[in-house]
C-alpha cells in the first residue's frame, strides 16, 4: 500500500479534512452511501460482536467528539477504528505539558498547536474507511445538527446543559464524559424513543421439545440435554413440532419460565394433540426505551454501580462533579493539587450544591466531605488508565447509539479508582511534590507526586503479547512513564500482523501487514513516548525458551503483564511468576465481556489456583451420526479437514521421511496400527493423482462417500422406521433422521465442495489447482461413480460402528511387506500437510468448511450457515471490539500502579469483570491464596522448600542424600519424587532401579530419566513431593526449588 503522507485542506469554516493516499481494498474509500459492502477482512472480530445489520447502521452514522485531551482522543480512537461513516474531532485549545501525560496523538514538538489539527492527522491512519475531521470553531446549532451522535469532553456544565438541550430536542444523540485524576463520569442521553434491538448480543437459545401440554397454560418440556437457558419475558416461536403444528412458524410468543426445562407460553387448549419433537427458538424482540435530558437528569438521576462495595459513591459524586464545575466557574480554575484550601472550598460549594433547597434523587443525605476533598486534591490530574477506562466506555456507548444494539447505560455512571492512592488513612500528598514541571507527565504527578513516576521510570517490565490487549498496554505504559528511566519493558510476540488484527491492535497500520507485531508496536510507542526503554522479541514464551527467558531474566523483574489469547500460554506464565514470585497482571477479553485479575506474591491466588472450566465437547457419537446443530456438522467439516488434509499427508510423510515410523505406529493401541497403515497406503498408492483430473475425480468420489453412501449405509443399519429398544421410534428427539444427497453440477454448494476439496487434495501434492469451474464440470461429466451396495452393520444410539478391537495382523503384514512402496521409491512426492488458516479467504480453506458443513446439514434437514457464522465456529474465532480492550487495560493499568506503589493490603487490589452489552460491572478483592498445612507448618503456593544441591565439599548432592535431608531435616518421608513428567523416586519403583538411583547426583538422574541434558542456563530444577509423615499418613507440602549454581 501507498505510504504517502496525509494531506490537509483547510477550509474557511475552520475544519481540517484527511484525503486518504491510498483507497482500501474493494476501492470503498469511505463509509456510508447504503448499502455499502462490509470489509469483512478488516472488521471480522467485531463482525462477531455487533453483527453485520448493526455494522451497517453504524456506517451511515457521523460523530462529533469535542475535547482532544487524553479522554477525547481515547474515545475518538475506539469510534474511528468501530468504522462509522465520519468522525469530526473539535477542540479550540492548544497542546499543553499536562495533555501529555495521556494523549497518545501529541508530542512534545506540538505544543501550542492545536489539540484537534494535531490529532485529527493521527486518527485518520487508523481506518482508510472513516474520514476524520479536524473543527476549531464554536458549537453552534447549525453545526451541531450535521451529527447523529455528539460526545462532550473537558466541558463546562454551561456547555453540558445547553448542548445537552439542544441535541435532546433535535433527536441528536449525546455523551457527555469526563475524567478527574481518579474519578470519571458518563452520561447518555439517545432521546425520548430509542429502539433496541438486542440487549445484550448473545446468540439466541434454543431447545429440543420433548413434550407440550393442551392446557390454558401450555406446559413445554425439553429435553434434559441441557437447560433451556430461557428467562421469563423471553419471546420463542417454534418449528418441526409434530401433532401440535400450529406452533410452527408462529409469531413470537412471550414465555414464563417454570423451571430449568420448562416454561409455559399461554393458552394452548385450541390446538392439536401435541405428538413429538419440536425446536423452540429464543426470538430477540426490540424495545423502545426512554431518556431524559441533560437538565432534567441531573435533577433526577438513575446510576448504573460500577462496584456495589461503594454503593452510594454515585450520589455523592453527581453532587461533587457539580460542586467541582461551580469551584471551576468561580475560579477560572481547577483546584490544585493536594491543596488544602481548594479542598475546603470545594466541600462548601457541594455543601452549597446538596443544600436542603435541593429536591429529588439529586440530594444525599450526608454529604461524604472526605470524598469530595479528594476529589478536589486529584482533579487537576490526567490518566491515561481513568481514560482508557471511561474512553472505553463512552466509545461503546456511541456505538449502542449509532446501532441500537445492547443496552445503553442510563443514564449516569460513576467511576473512580481512590485505592491508588497511598494505603496509609488521612495521609495527605505534599503539595509541593504534586506541582506542575512543565513536563509530560505533569497529569500523573498532580494525582500522585514524583515518588511514584520516579519509581514506574525503574521498573522492569516482561510484556507477554503483542496483540490487542499488548498495544493498549504499550501506549498506557507509555503515557504513564514505565521504564522512561533506567528501566525497561520487554515484549515479546512470535506473530506477524494481519489484516485483521487492523481493527483493534491501533499500533499497527496497513503497510504493517506482515511485519512482526512487537517490533512495529514497540516503534509506534517509542514515538508515543522517546524516553520510554522497549525491547521487542519474537519468542514464543514456553519450555522451549527457558534458556532466553531464564533464572537471571526473571529475577531482574519486577512484574509480568499476561496479553494473551489462550489458556495455556496463561498457565505457563503464570507457572513462572508462582516459581520466581513476580506480581501477575493477567486480562482477557471476550467480545462486550472483560476481565481483569491481579496475581500478587504470598497475597493472592494465582491465574491457574482457579481454572477455566472446560470446552463443552461433542459426543463422538453425535458428530458421526447424530448431528441435531450446525455446531455439530461444523465441527465435523472440521475435523474432515484435518484428517483428510494435515493428517493422513503427515503420517504419509512421516512413513517416507522417519525410519522408525512403521515401529512406533505398530505400538499405537487398538485398531490404530491398521488405520494408520491403511491411511499412508490410499495417500502413497491408491488415491495418489497425477494431475488435476485425478484430483477433481477424488473430490467427486468423497463427495460421494460423505454425502450419498455412508448415509445409505446408516439408514441400511437403521431404517427411518425403526424402533429403539424401548418401543419408541429410534429417529426422535436429538436424532434427526438423514437422507441422502444426489450430485448435481448445477448445484453451487456440491460445486463449491468439489472445488474446495480438489484444489486442497491437489496441494497435498504440490500439483497445481484451478478456480475454472466450468473447466471441471466438464472433467465432472466424464466422471463415472462406482455403484454403492450397503453392508451389514448397526449404529446403535452410543456407537458410531460396531467396534472391533481386534486387528487383522495379516493385513497389517500385507501393508508393511507387500503393499507399501519403500520411501527410496517415492523421492518423487512432495507432500504438503495443510494447516488450517481462517483468514486467508483464497485459501479454500473455510470454502471446504462452509460447503462440508452445510451439506452435512442438508442431509439431517438442518438450517444452513452462511460463511461469517461457520467461519467463527469452525475457526473458533474470539469476537473481539477495541472498546472493551481499552477498558479492560485502563483497569490494568490502575492496579499496576498499586503494585509500582508497594501496597499490600488486600483490600486494595480489584479484581473486575464487565459486559459492556448489558452494561455490568462487578469488582472485588482478589481471593487470598489458601492455606495447607504439615505438621504445625502452614504454608501457600508461594511456599517452598529451598535446597541447595551443591554441599560444602562441592559435590553434589545425591538421590540417598536428598531422601535423608527431608527425613532428617523436615521429618518427611518422600514416597514419589517428580521432576517435571520424569519420576525420579517412588516407593513402587523396582529395588533394581532404586538402587541404581540413590547413589547418583540429582541432575544426572534428571538427565539421564529425561533424556536430555540440562542446559548451561539452569540454576535451579523444580521437584514435586509425595511425602508421609511421622504417623505414615500422606501430607501435602510444597515444592522443592533445588540450586544447582
Amino acid at each position: 500500500m501507498s505510504r504517502s503522507p496525509l494531506s490537509k485542506k483547510r477550509n474557511l469554516s475552520g475544519t481540517v479534512k484527511s484525503e486518504l493516499s491510498h483507497t482500501p481494498a474493494g476501492g470503498m474509500a469511505t463509509n456510508g452511501g447504503g448499502d455499502a459492502e462490509i470489509d469483512e477482512g478488516l472488521y471480522s472480530r467485531q463482525l462477531y460482536v455487533l453483527g453485520h445489520e448493526a455494522m451497517k447502521r453504524m456506517q451511515n452514522s457521523t460523530v462529533l467528539v469535542s475535547g482532544m485531551r487524553g479522554l477525547g482522543v481515547e474515545i475518538a480512537k475506539n469510534v474511528v477504528l468501530g468504522g462509522v461513516k465520519s468522525v469530526t474531532v473539535h477542540d479550540q485549545g492548544v497542546a499543553e505539558w499536562r495533555d501529555l501525560s495521556s494523549q497518545f496523538y501529541l508530542r512534545e514538538e506540538d505544543l501550542g498547536k492545536s489539540r484537534a489539527e494535531v490529532s485529527q492527522s493521527r486518527l485518520a491512519e487508523l481506518n482508510s474507511y472513516v474520514p476524520v475531521e479536524a473543527y476549531t470553531g464554536v458549537l453552534t446549532e447549525d453545526y451541531l445538527t450535521r451529527f447523529q451522535v455528539v460526545v462532550l469532553t473537558c466541558s463546562t456544565l454551561e456547555e453540558q446543559q445547553h448542548v445537552g438541550e439542544l441535541c435532546h430536542s433535535k433527536g441528536i444523540k449525546l455523551v457527555v464524559a469526563d475524567t478527574r485524576g481518579l474519578f470519571g463520569q458518563l452520561f447518555c442521553d439517545f432521546g425520548e424513543e430509542m429502539s433496541v434491538y438486542d440487549a445484550n448480543g448473545e446468540q439466541p437459545l434454543s431447545a429440543m421439545i420433548s413434550m407440550i401440554t393442551k392446557d390454558a397454560a401450555g406446559v413445554v418440556t425439553c429435553l434434559d440435554e441441557g437447560r433451556h437457558g430461557f428467562e421469563s419475558g423471553d419471546y420463542v416461536t417454534f418449528t418441526e413440532v409434530q401433532g401440535m403444528t400450529e406452533l410452527n412458524g408462529c409469531q413470537p410468543v412471550e414465555i414464563k419460565v417454570l423451571g430449568p426445562y420448562t416454561f409455559s407460553i399461554g393458552d394452548t387448549t385450541g390446538a392439536s394433540d401435541y405428538v413429538r419433537g419440536g425446536i423452540v427458538s429464543q426470538v430477540k424482540m426490540p424495545k423502545t426505551i426512554a431518556f431524559k435530558s441533560f437538565t432534567s437528569s441531573m435533577s433526577e438521576p438513575e446510576f448504573i454501580i460500577t462496584d456495589f462495595a461503594k454503593f452510594d459513591r454515585p450520589g455523592q459524586l453527581h453532587v461533587a462533579f457539580q460542586a467541582l464545575h461551580a469551584f471551576q466557574k468561580q475560579n477560572g480554575r481547577l483546584p490544585k493539587p493536594w491543596n488544602q484550601a481548594d479542598g475546603v472550598e470545594l466541600v462548601r460549594l457541594a455543601k452549597n450544591v446538596n443544600c436542603p433547597v435541593q429536591t429529588g434523587s439529586a440530594k444525599v443525605e450526608q454529604l461524604d466531605e472526605a470524598l469530595v476533598r479528594k476529589l478536589a486534591f486529584v482533579s487537576a490530574g490526567d490518566l491515561a488508565p481513568v481514560n482508557a477506562f471511561i474512553g472505553g466506555l463512552a466509545a461503546q456507548e456511541v456505538m449502542k447509539a449509532c446501532t441500537g444494539k445492547f443496552m445503553p447505560i442510563m443514564q449516569w455512571l460513576y467511576f473512580d479508582a481512590l485505592e491508588c492512592l497511598p494505603e496509609e488513612e488521612d495521609v495527605d500528598l505534599p503539595e509541593e511534590d504534586c506541582a506542575p514541571r512543565n513536563c509530560r507527565y505533569d497529569g500523573q504527578i498532580a494525582v500522585f507526586g514524583t515518588k511514584l513516576q520516579d519509581a514506574l521510570a525503574k521498573q522492569r517490565y516482561f510484556l507477554v503479547g503483542a496483540g490487542a490487549i499488548g498495544c493498549e498496554l504499550m501506549k498506557n505504559f507509555a503515557m504513564m512513564g514505565l521504564a522512561s528511566g533506567d528501566g525497561e519493558v520487554i515484549v515479546t510476540d512470535m506473530d506477524t500482523i494481519e489484516k485483521s488484527n487492523l481493527n483493534r491492535q491501533f499500533l499497527f497500520r496497513p503497510w504493517d501487514v506482515t511485519k512482526m507485531k512487537s517490533e512495529i508496536a514497540a516503534a509506534a510507542v517509542k514515538q508515543m513516548n522517546p524516553s520510554m526503554n522497549i525491547t521487542a522479541h519474537q519468542n514464543r514464551v514456553g519450555e522451549d525458551t527457558e534458556s532466553i527467558y531464564n533464572d537471571d531474566f526473571f529475577g531482574s523483574l519486577d512484574g509480568v503483564a499476561n496479553a494473551l489469547d489462550n489458556v495455556e500460554g496463561r498457565r505457563y506464565t503464570d507457572l513462572r511468576c508462582v516459581l520466581f514470585r513476580k506480581p501477575l497482571l493477567e486480562s482477557g477479553t471476550l467480545g462486550t465481556k472483560g476481565n481483569v485479575q491481579v496475581v500478587i506474591p504470598f497475597l493472592t491466588e494465582s491465574y491457574s489456583s482457579s481454572p477455566d472450566p472446560p470446552e463443552k465437547s461433542i459426543p463422538m457419537c453425535t458428530l458421526k451420526s447424530f448431528p441435531n446443530s450446525i455446531e455439530h456438522t461444523l465441527q465435523w467439516a472440521r475435523d474432515e479437514f484435518e484428517g483428510q488434509f494435515t493428517q493422513l499427508t503427515e503420517n504419509a510423510l512421516q512413513y517416507l521421511t522417519d525410519p522408525k515410523f512403521p515401529e512406533s505406529t505398530l505400538k499405537l493401541p487398538g485398531a490404530q496400527p491398521l488405520m494408520t497403515l491403511e491411511g499412508v497406503y490410499k495417500s502413497l498408492v491408491t488415491d495418489c493423482p497425477h494431475s488435476w483430473a485425478d484430483c477433481v475425480l477424488w473430490a467427486r468420489n468423497y463427495w460421494q462417500c460423505l454425502y450419498s453412501n455412508n448415509i445409505r449405509q446408516l439408514l441400511h443399519s437403521n431404517p427411518p422406521d425403526q424402533l429403539s429398544t424401548s418401543g419408541l421410534p429410534f429417529w426422535s428427539g436429538p436424532k434427526r433422521c438423514p437422507h441422502p444427497l444426489n450430485f448435481s453440477t448445477n448445484n453451487d454448494l456440491h460445486m463449491d465442495f468439489i472445488m474446495a476439496g480438489a484444489n486442497l487434495f491437489a496441494h497435498t501434492y504440490g500439483l497445481h489447482g484451478s478456480r475454472d469451474r466450468a473447466a471441471v464440470g466438464k472433467i465432472l461429466q466424464e466422471v463415472s461413480v462406482p455403484t454403492f451396495t450397503p453392508h451389514s452393520s448397526l449404529v446403535s444410539d452410543q456407537e458410531v460402528v460396531s467396534p472391533d478391537d481386534s486387528v487383522d495382523e495379516s493385513r497389517l503384514e500385507e501393508l508393511l511387506k507387500t503393499l507399501l512402496p519403500s520411501p527410496d521409491s517415492c523421492s518423487h512426492f512432495k507432500l504438503d500437510p495443510v494447516d488450517f488458516e481462517k483468514d486467508d479467504d483464497t485459501n479454500f480453506h473455510i470454502d471446504f468448511i462452509v460447503a462440508a458443513s452445510n451439506l452435512r446439514a442438508e442431509n439431517y434437514d438442518i438450517p444452513p450457515a452462511d460463511r461469517h457464522k461457520s467461519k467463527l465456529i469452525a475457526g473458533k474465532i474470539i469476537p473481539a471490539i477495541a472498546t472493551t480492550t481499552a477498558s479492560v487495560v485502563g483497569l490494568v493499568c490502575l492496579e499496576l500502579i498499586k503494585l509500582v506503589q508497594g501496597h499490600r493490603k488486600l483490600e486494595s487490589f480489584k479484581n473486575g469483570f464487565m459486559n459492556l452489552a448489558l452494561p455490568f460491572f462487578a469488582f472485588s478483592e482478589p481471593l487470598t491464596t489458601s492455606r495447607n498445612k504439615y505438621y504445625d507448618i502452614e504454608w501457600t503456593l508461594w511456599d517452598r522448600f529451598e535446597v541447595k544441591g551443591i554441599q560444602p565439599s562441592g559435590e553434589e548432592m545425591t538421590l540417598k542424600q536428598f531422601l535423608d535431608y527431608f527425613q532428617n531435616e523436615h521429618k518427611l518421608q518422600i514416597t514419589m519424587l517428580s521432576q517435571g513428567m520424569c519420576m525420579i523416586y517412588s516407593f513402587f519403583m523396582s529395588a533394581a532401579k532404586r538402587g541404581d538411583r540413590l547413589g547418583l547426583p540429582m541432575t544426572e538422574i534428571v538427565a539421564k530419566v529425561s533424556n536430555k541434558e540440562l542446559g548451561g542456563h539452569v540454576k535451579a530444577l523444580v521437584f514435586e513431593l509425595c511425602c508421609n509423615n511421622l504417623s505414615d499418613e500422606d501430607v501435602d507440602v510444597p515444592y522443592v526449588r533445588y540450586t544447582i549454581l
